[in-house]
């Protein structure tokens, strides 16, 4: 099944903690249904310091159920995506307002 969500797509939590906030999806798995947003369900990762890097407890941005997600249309407000074909091209859309994304 195609990706209905996409890396840089702008979108908001629809349930869990960070139910109602906005990010933007940094990375996508499809195999696991997932998606790491930016700032969204954030874990605190306890790290040994190297010669590399410093240690302590640094926050890092946890994967999301892709269910639990919604793009954010141009006026802003949540919307489920579809797909409909333009010529000979696939594009996705905005169910509410039927803008192409």
């Amino acid at each position: 099944m195609a990706a209905k969500l996409k890396k840089g797509d702008k979108v908001v939590v629809l349930a869990g903690k960070d139910k109602g906030k906005e990010g933007e999806i940094a990375s996508v798995n499809p195999k696991t249904g997932k998606a790491i947003v930016d700032g969204i369900n954030i874990s605190i990762r306890h790290t040994k310091q190297s010669q590399n890097s410093q240690g302590g407890r640094i926050p890092q941005a946890m994967p999301i159920d892709l269910s639990n997600l919604a793009i954010l249309d141009a006026n802003g407000k949540p919307t489920r995506v579809g797909f409909k074909m333009e010529g000979e091209t696939k594009v996705r859309y905005a169910k509410t307002t039927g803008d192409v994304i």
